[in-house]
Formats: structure tokens, C-alpha cells, sequence
């Protein structure tokens, strides 16, 4: 076949769009200077703990006059300000602050702790409709699903959960059957939800505090042990903390704190 210019054009091009990699996390920025001495815990990271996180921080600083500033999100809507203020850092599962590390480094991996985990479960709508009890009931035909996905541009907990669940007991055929009912992917949990409540789907494969926080748009119903997989939220400190933040950690993970998290789903 002769080649026109602009075939050999594509045919260069091709490969290096091929070869290139999505962005699954933020960019580090080289102009901003890392300084958390400024007095205020800070505390960044995905969507999700932060409720809860939020509730501790506000009896900590009641009883401490210690402030405690909590910041939860999608990482491109705080990653500028953390790389500037950070003193900690958190993730919501180890591949998210695997991915967190690769731009913030004035943390260490060698300084993440895992501190609470939260099992994998089913969201449905207020009042449960479709009588959803379990993970078979999401196999049925028409069951519309949402599922969480960074699809190699987001970095968010939920990927893989919803593979992770379907496979647990080692049938292909599983897999293949909520894939077929599934209605929406989000790329994080924050757009999962979304999904959920405008599309007016059936079940949602999650973590217990979206439902806990939505109550008027949804409930919670358990997988069985069997089909249940568990992931930490972590959380690292910066060189350079306020001596504080170590204060804060300290309460966030005494049985004072626990209480708390618990009330969202978070158990130790």
C-alpha cells in the first residue's frame, strides 16, 4: 500500500498513543514548597472517611483547642493544597495511598499505618424495592448495578471491589452475570453515587458509609462472609507535621475514636 503523509502520520503516532499511560493520580508540582508549621492539623484525601474523620476532629478540638481541618474529595480538587499544608495524609484503601505516595513526597511509605477497616457491601434504594438480600439477587435479570471503577484515570478504593466480590468463590460465571446487569462505572465513590440516584439503579456495590450518610437515598444490605472483602483506610504523616497532628492520630485511634468511627462503618 503506498503511504500518504498523513498515513505515515498515524502510523507514527499509533504506538506512542498506545504506549502512553493514563494519569491514575496528580502530578507533583515543583513550585509548591511544603510547610505544615503553620499551627492547624490538616488532614486530605478521598471522600469518604472524611464524615467520620470530621466527627472525631470536632471532639478533639472541643477538648483540646487543637484545629483540625479535614478535607475530603476527589485528589484534583485538594492536591495543590496538600502538597503546600499537608501534615497527614489518608487512604481509603493501600492501592490509593500506593498511588497518593507517587506525588506527595513529604510522606513515606515506610510511615503508613493502616488504622480501620470497612467491608465491601450492597447499597440499595430507600426501602429496598427490589428485595435485594444478597449477592445472588444481583445476578437476577433487570437488576440495574453501579459499581466503582478508576478506570486508569481515577484513583478510588472501589476499583476492583465489585470483581472482587463476584469472584470470591472462583465462577467465571458470576463475574459474567453482574457485569451484564451493571448500569454505571464511576470513577470514585463520589460519582458512583451519582450514578446510583440518577439513573435510579437497584444496588450499588460499596463501602457501609455512603448509605450510612445517605439515608434518605439509601440502605445498607450485607454480603454474606463468603462474599465480604475487606480494605483499610491508612494514613501517614508528613517530616514536617505540626507536633499536634501525632496528638490527633493518637485520639483518632483510642477506643474514644473508634466509637466514633464505628458509627460510620470504620471497625478495627
Amino acid at each position: 500500500m503506498r503511504r500518504t503523509p498523513m498515513t505515515t502520520l498515524l502510523a507514527l503516532a499509533l504506538p506512542l498513543a498506545l504506549a502512553a499511560p493514563a494519569a491514575a493520580h496528580e502530578v507533583a508540582d515543583p513550585t509548591i514548597v511544603h510547610n505544615a508549621h503553620d499551627g492547624v492539623v490538616r488532614l486530605y484525601g478521598a471522600g469518604g472517611p472524611d464524615t467520620a474523620f470530621k466527627k472525631v476532629a470536632e471532639v478533639f478540638t472541643r477538648e483540646t483547642g487543637i484545629k483540625v481541618e479535614v478535607v475530603g474529595g476527589p485528589e484534583p480538587t485538594w492536591s495543590k493544597q496538600a502538597q503546600a499544608d499537608a501534615d497527614i495524609l489518608w487512604g481509603t484503601a493501600e492501592e490509593d495511598v500506593t498511588a497518593l505516595l507517587e506525588t506527595y513526597k513529604d510522606f513515606a511509605w515506610a510511615d503508613v499505618t493502616p488504622i480501620y477497616v470497612r467491608p465491601a457491601i450492597i447499597a440499595v434504594k430507600k426501602g429496598n424495592p427490589k428485595h435485594i438480600r444478597g449477592f445472588e439477587d444481583l445476578l437476577k435479570e433487570g437488576t440495574k448495578i453501579v459499581v466503582t471503577e478508576g478506570a486508569g484515570v481515577a484513583n478510588t478504593s472501589g476499583t476492583g471491589t465489585w470483581e472482587d466480590v463476584a469472584g470470591r468463590e472462583g465462577r467465571l460465571g458470576d463475574i459474567a452475570r453482574l457485569r451484564k446487569n451493571i448500569v454505571g462505572f464511576g470513577k470514585g465513590s463520589g460519582p458512583s453515587y451519582k450514578i446510583f440516584v440518577d439513573q435510579n439503579a437497584d444496588a450499588w456495590i460499596t463501602w457501609p458509609d455512603w448509605p450510612i450518610t445517605h439515608p434518605d437515598a439509601a440502605q445498607i444490605v450485607k454480603l454474606s462472609k463468603s462474599r465480604t472483602i475487606w480494605r483499610d483506610v491508612n494514613v501517614v504523616l508528613a517530616h514536617d507535621a505540626d507536633s499536634e497532628a501525632k496528638q490527633f492520630l493518637d485520639f483518632l485511634t483510642s477506643s474514644r475514636g473508634a466509637a466514633i468511627m464505628k458509627t460510620e462503618g470504620w471497625v478495627r
